[in-house]
């Protein structure tokens, strides 16, 4: 990892993490045990969230470039607009993006958001609300 992107890097895990770290504390009781992680591996070239082992929002660098992985599964909901082609249900999904070096605290918040979509609108899901 260059020394431009380990800086890019530690400034995003500076302000993503404690995010990271909220989100996590909310959805402790609602997700499979041992689960949500918090990756803090910045030397390694990783930051990230797991939600349970499904649903994963990563922050890594590779070949001098930053980029967000969403991975999730897909629910197949709709059969009509996939008739003509085969698509399994819990088919797992991974999503990387570009990463702008200079993102802001929203676009951050918005991916952390985007994963926490993707893990509440799961068909089935039986949500628990109350300790």
């Amino acid at each position: 990892m260059s020394t431009a992107n380990a800086n890019i890097l530690d400034d995003i895990r500076s302000r993503i993490v404690p995010m990271f770290e909220v989100a996590a504390e909310q959805y402790r009781r609602r997700v499979p045990a041992g689960y949500p992680n918090v990756i803090d591996q910045p030397a390694r070239g990783s930051i990230g969230m797991e939600i349970d082992p499904n649903f994963a929002l990563f922050i890594t660098t590779e070949d001098g470039a930053i980029y967000a992985e969403i991975y999730r599964r897909i629910p197949r909901t709709d059969a009509r607009s996939g008739a003509g082609r085969q698509r399994n249900s819990g088919t797992p999904f991974s999503d990387r993006r570009l990463l702008d070096p200079s993102i802001s605290d929203q676009g951050l918040r918005n991916l952390i958001a985007e994963l926490m979509s993707y893990f509440n609108q799961q068909p089935g899901l039986i949500h628990i609300t109350d300790d």
